[in-house]
């Protein structure tokens, strides 16, 4: 059946009986094409039926459909034409993870980062109104665990001031984001499911009117007296929102009533959705963590992942309960991610000082300053693509009072699969302006351990330890000091020509550039800063004994580490060339690391290749290379 939907008018025309086919295909497809390549398993199973209702109700992309977040969007993708991409999902040049406007038309935004769908619609529907186009209706799908995010209340709190404003928010309601949701509001929408009450109305309304299954018409007269029973139609509906539910999210029609009743209003509408994560595959249902969040390639049959062996994430977490057991001040902080931080570890040797805010990162900075204050060193880890969302709370409530608060940032760099918005580019050059910030990038997994032991000692400001997605880099010896600096290849006998600065785990790449190097002739020292910010001053001294500068980091390249040596080497009057190899300013095409990191000219052979071309371009001819 799969084969015959190309877009959806096909689904429209499919018969009430052929729903259920169609959505046990689509679950099929899901299902081998994330065994095949890992992917966002679990949020798609449990949106099948809710998907199929919204393109037969709603006429994408006449009616925007925006997703938060759009990992919940495999569904969307395949009702709008592209089942047979899906081969390819997330591998470099197929389908994206998540909504892509170069794919289609009805992908209206990469809503990849949580709680904005619903500023999306309500920018969109005022500049329809505005326009004149009073027949489109907007449609945002938000996850429960996405309500946690308080840019999601600002934005209700403007949809629900303009009454005919054509809104429709599915709330899909799985207890859930990454693993279960945390909060109070959270825990008002659980308290519904097991709600006796609510289920007698529920039942008495379904005898009175046949099998109706929206209680938005019936229960409108009962106004307040029953209003206070069922919540949260209370707190949706004082906001000025009108509300539809709960509903089944998997009884397809009955989503279709619902969403038929709730685009008729032609004003804002919650319409609450109740969700399985994993619905479908037993091995995600089963999957007590996150039910299959996004499980890396996995066998079919027994839902077993294929090993991933082990991770800079897995270093990390290891070392905090390691602290954990020397510290009783250390605390740790996550924004619903504690599982795929590492945190979970220290969860469960100290659940007392472990606290999930849910997807709120600007609360969980600022939290952690009121921990700090308090006479705590909390550790705040998420991954680097998000800290831009904290970042006036880092600069503003940490570094302005001097906090001893430290930052644990995975997945920085390039991180690939998951597109653009996901890499952890952004970091290193940001946080280069944030007074009294240290910055530590350890190369390897024993340097991991050892900077988080230092920068959790640090006493009078923040601090960050930065690190990449994947298997953790061998280790890489040092052969001396530089000031602080590990100095990690050395040519004793040549004179030195030029001073590779490797970045963190962009040394191995440095180390493979030097060998390159001697073998046409031009000596290199190769140097690990360990800490990037502030640099130390060993490396004035170090550039001035070589004829070039080259910083290699696995950052964008404006504002990075590079120019932050350059401006080191300018203040002390050393006029030593600097060159800055890094990732160019640009939103990257989703493929692996190594890929990208290939692509964009960070290997050793690259490295080498572009910096000979350098030197050979300052070599005047009677200074052969080759000394």
């Amino acid at each position: 059946m799969l084969g015959s939907v190309k877009g959806p008018h096909d689904v429209k025309r499919l018969a009430v009986e052929e729903l259920p086919r169609l959505a046990g295909e689509i679950r099929d497809l899901l299902v081998d094409s994330c065994a095949r390549f890992g992917g966002h398993l679990g949020p798609n199973l449990g949106v099948v039926e809710l998907t199929i209702a919204l393109h037969r109700v709603f006429d994408s992309p006449h009616d925007p459909v925006i997703w938060d977040t759009g990992h919940q969007a495999y569904v969307h993708k395949v009702l709008t034409g592209r089942a047979a991409g899906f081969e390819a999902l997330k591998q470099e040049g197929g389908l994206s993870g998540y909504p892509s406007q170069a794919e289609s038309e009805h992908d209206f935004v990469e809503n990849s980062h949580a709680s904005t769908a619903l500023s999306y619609a309500d920018g969109l529907a005022k500049a329809f109104k505005l326009r004149g186009e009073h027949d489109r209706t907007v449609v945002a799908v938000i996850g429960d665990g996405a309500l946690t995010g308080g840019m999601a209340w600002e934005a209700l709190n403007n949809i629900a001031a303009i009454k005919d404003l054509p809104v429709v928010i599915v709330v899909n309601d799985n207890g859930r984001s990454y693993s279960p949701t945390i909060g109070g509001l959270a825990s008002h929408l659980s308290s519904l499911r097991m709600n006796r009450r609510y289920e007698d109305v529920l039942e008495y309304v379904k005898e009175k009117l046949g099998n109706v299954p929206v209680l938005y018409d019936a229960l409108h007269g009962f106004k307040k007296g029953v209003k206070d029973v069922l919540a949260p139609q209370v707190m949706f509906e004082d906001l000025g929102l009108k509300y539809v539910g709960p509903i089944d999210g998997h009884d397809e029609q009955a989503m279709e009533a619902a969403l038929r009743k709730a685009r008729a209003f032609r004003g804002p509408v919650i319409v609450h959705a109740l969700t399985q994560k994993g619905r479908g595959y037993t091995p995600a249902e089963n999957h007590d963590e996150d039910q299959f969040h996004s499980p890396g390639a996995f066998d079919r049959a027994t839902g077993e992942e294929r090993p991933k062996g082990r991770i800079w994430t897995n270093v990390f977490s290891e070392e905090l309960v390691r602290l954990g057991k020397e510290r009783d001040d250390l605390v740790a902080i996550t924004a619903a991610m504690l599982h795929p931080t590492g945190l979970n570890a220290f969860a469960d040797a100290f659940p007392d000082r472990i606290y999930d805010v849910g997807i709120a990162e600007q609360h969980a900075l600022t939290s952690a300053a009121g921990l700090a204050l308090g006479g705590l060193h909390p550790v705040v880890a998420v991954y680097a693509t998000f800290l831009n969302r904290a970042f006036d709370q880092l600069l503003m409530d940490v570094a302005l009072h001097r906090l001893p608060v430290t930052v644990v940032l995975d997945r920085a760099g390039v991180t690939g699969d998951d597109g653009a918005s996901h890499n952890g580019m952004w970091d290193l050059s940001i946080l280069q302006v944030v007074p009294g910030l240290r910055i530590a990038v350890p190369r390897d997994g024993d340097r991991l351990a050892e900077l988080l032991r230092e920068a959790v000692d640090v006493s009078d400001g923040p601090t960050v330890v930065r690190f990449p997605k994947g298997p953790v880099a061998e280790p890489l010896e040092a052969v001396g000091k530089l000031g602080e600096m590990d100095v990690l290849r050395a040519e004793p006998d040549a004179e030195p020509h030029v001073l590779l600065v490797g970045v963190g785990p962009m040394a191995h790449a440095c180390m493979d550039a030097a060998v390159l190097l001697q073998a046409q002739g031009i000596p290199a020292t190769v140097v690990d800063p360990r800490w990037v910010k502030p640099l130390d001053e060993a490396l004035v001294l170090a550039a001035r004994a070589h004829k070039l500068v080259a910083v290699v980091e696995d950052n964008g390249r404006v504002g990075g580490v590079g120019d932050a040596v350059a401006r080191l080497l300018r203040d002390a009057d050393v006029d030593v060339p600097v060159r800055t190899f890094g990732v160019p300013q640009e939103f990257l095409d989703h493929a692996k690391r190594a890929a990208i990191l290939g692509r964009v000219g960070l290997t050793g052979q690259d490295l080498a290749r572009q910096i000979t071309e350098v030197v050979a371009k300052r070599t005047s001819p009677a200074e052969p290379l080759r000394r």
